[in-house]
Formats: structure tokens, C-alpha cells, sequence
């Protein structure tokens, strides 16, 4: 049999400065009462304007992972960032932690798979243990949504939903038989890929965008962004809320009796669903279909948001730093997101 991997070490972060519902209501037009009934959130963090970055966050959180693991940042061989909201369009934020934490010339690979990204990143991971690839892999989720949202009424459906933050795990050879992740599951359907998305900057020229802005009539160049593009809001977040709703509710059940049924156990045999935090109604939903307790769902949405590729490593390590996961407990993790795709892992803990 392969080796199978484990978490070894876990940690996060989060900034200090708190938005409630009720401070963003001097920027648009919302309320604490309809941010809270549609979402379930209370407030989020968001980084320094100028002194965090995507990057430094995910630094914070891996230091904790890294000392947790018992390890060193010169122990680690491999890196997997996994955000939407990187430091730069290129290069990727997994070179630029590798570089701010001092660490050998080891391979980093950044992940785009937004909502899903860390259970990407650790599906990923997991198959670089299993073959003996690598012995200590940093695997990070982190995102700066402050950066890009518009606090204007005009994007208020978006903009009170995110916020910023970090997570990070260290995954490690399993010690004891049975031990470590069980299996993971990706999936992926992009025929609706432009109900939640940023368009621009971009390289498409509008290839499968209808309406929009166009560009400027000449030979070369003009076709990454345009004056109009950014004046008029196009170059914002868009979001279809209630179609992303329809589909994750369906999506998120459907992907975590995928893991259980391919290790032969039942939604009972949950210790601990760790969901990403998109949703408190989504959560609650799923939690109702699977006929699960408030004690085995671990939400903290509405403390920091949706923070994207970093909510299920910052809500796992609340989770067990609240000491909610124990040795042997079965831990679920699920994510639905942009693109759109979906995921979830099974870990016995």
C-alpha cells in the first residue's frame, strides 16, 4: 500500500482590524439585519492597507503550521499556495513565501481554484506523500479580498461577503495504520464559469462575453484592460448569488457522500464537517440534509467572512485549537467555488 498522509501541523491568521455589518453601512447602503439574514455573517477581517499582503498572511499562518509540525522551514521540501488574490499577476505568492521565509530552492506550486483551492492544494499534497516524493509540504490558503472590492451600494452583494486571511497545514507521511487522508474527491463544471468571476484584466478580448465593454480599434496590444473597462465597473467581482446558491446546496451533499461511500461509512460516522465557509444558509442547509448535529458542522463565518481558499484551514485549525478534532476523529472537508468546482477530503485525524 502507499504511504498515506497526515496533517502534522496546523495554524492561521487573521487581521486585526474588524468590520461589522454595521460599519459597512457608512459605505453603502446594507444593514447589520439583511448582511445577517442573508449570510449569516457578523463581521470579517480586513489586512492593512499597505503593510499585509496575500503573501505575509500566508507567512503567519505557516509559521504556526511549521512549529506545530515540530519542523523547521529548512525541513520543508515543497510549498502549494493556494489563492485567488495573489500578491502579483505573476509571478505566483508561492515563490514569494518560499523567499520571505527563507527556505531552500524547493519547487512551489500555486493553486487557482479559488473557494476549492486548499482542498485542491491537499489532494495534491497528498499524492506527493503517497509517493514518496516529498516528506514536508506546506500546503497554504490566503487571500487579500479588501484589495479589489468596490464599498459602494452598487456592489453590495458582493462586497459584505468577503474577507481577508490565512491558513496553512503541514502534511507529513501517516505514523499509525489508518491514520492521515483517507481520500480526497475534485470535481469541476464550467459551463456556468462566468456567474461568479472577475473578467478583467484578462486575456479573453471578450471571447465569451457578451456585452461588455470592448476595446480599443488597433493592430497590437489594448486587450488586457481598458480606462472604460475600470471607469465603468466592469474590472469588479461579479457574482450570481442565488444561481452560486442553487448549485452549491445541491453540490456540497453530493461530494461529501462521494468521500463516505468510497471509504464504505455514512454521514453518522462524522466527527467534525468542516465546510467552506461561503454560506452560513448553505451550511446549515447541508447540515440538514445530511441529518447531521450542531456539534459535528464547525462554522465560523460569521467571525471572518468567506475568505475563499483560506476559510477551511483557518475554521480546521479553530476547530481543533477549540478542541473539536481528537485523535481518530473522522473530519470532513468540503468547498464549492468559482469555475465552477468543488471538493471535499476525508481525514482520520
Amino acid at each position: 500500500m502507499m504511504q498515506r498522509s497526515k496533517i502534522a501541523g496546523i495554524g492561521y491568521y487573521v487581521p486585526r482590524n474588524v468590520y461589522t455589518n454595521q460599519d459597512l453601512s457608512r459605505f453603502m447602503d446594507t444593514s447589520d439585519e439583511w448582511i445577517q439574514e442573508r449570510t449569516g455573517i457578523k463581521e470579517r477581517r480586513f489586512a492593512d492597507r499597505l503593510e499585509e499582503t496575500t503573501t505575509t498572511m500566508g507567512v503567519a499562518a505557516a509559521k504556526i503550521a511549521i512549529e506545530r509540525a515540530g519542523i523547521t522551514a529548512q525541513d520543508v521540501d515543497f510549498i502549494i499556495f493556494a489563492t485567488l488574490s495573489p500578491d502579483y499577476y505573476f509571478p505566483g505568492c508561492g515563490v514569494l513565501l518560499q523567499r520571505e521565509m527563507k527556505m531552500k530552492e524547493i519547487g512551489a506550486l500555486d493553486i487557482r481554484n479559488q473557494c476549492s483551492g486548499f482542498v485542491y492544494a491537499l489532494s495534491i499534497a497528498d499524492q506527493f506523500i503517497k509517493t514518496g516524493m516529498y516528506k514536508n509540504i506546506l500546503v497554504v490558503g490566503s487571500e487579500k479580498h479588501s484589495f479589489a472590492m468596490d464599498f459602494e451600494t452598487r456592489s453590495r452583494n458582493v462586497s459584505v461577503i468577503f474577507g481577508d486571511g490565512a491558513g496553512a497545514v503541514v502534511l507529513q507521511p501517516a505514523q499509525r495504520e489508518g491514520q492521515g487522508i483517507l481520500s480526497t474527491h475534485l470535481h469541476s463544471d464550467g459551463a456556468d464559469a462566468e456567474l461568479l468571476a472577475m473578467y478583467y484584466p484578462g486575456a479573453h478580448a471578450n471571447k465569451w462575453l457578451k456585452d461588455m465593454p470592448g476595446y480599443p480599434d488597433q493592430e497590437l496590444g489594448g486587450l488586457f484592460l481598458t480606462k472604460e473597462q475600470l471607469e465603468g465597473g466592469a474590472a469588479l467581482p461579479y457574482m450570481d448569488g442565488p444561481a452560486v446558491f442553487k448549485k452549491a446546496v445541491v453540490k456540497f451533499p453530493e461530494v461529501i457522500n462521494e468521500a463516505l461511500a468510497a471509504n464504505n461509512l455514512t454521514a453518522a460516522d462524522i466527527d467534525l464537517l468542516v465546510p467552506h465557509q461561503a454560506n452560513l444558509r448553505i451550511s446549515q442547509y447541508v447540515q440538514q440534509l445530511l441529518g447531521l448535529s450542531d456539534d459535528q458542522v464547525f462554522n465560523n463565518i460569521q467571525k471572518y467572512g468567506n475568505t475563499t481558499a483560506a476559510s477551511v484551514p483557518i475554521a480546521l485549525c479553530e476547530a481543533w485549537e477549540a478542541g473539536k478534532i481528537m485523535d481518530g476523529d473522522l473530519v470532513c472537508l468540503a468547498a464549492f467555488g468559482s469555475g465552477f468546482t468543488w471538493a471535499s477530503a476525508l481525514i482520520r485525524w
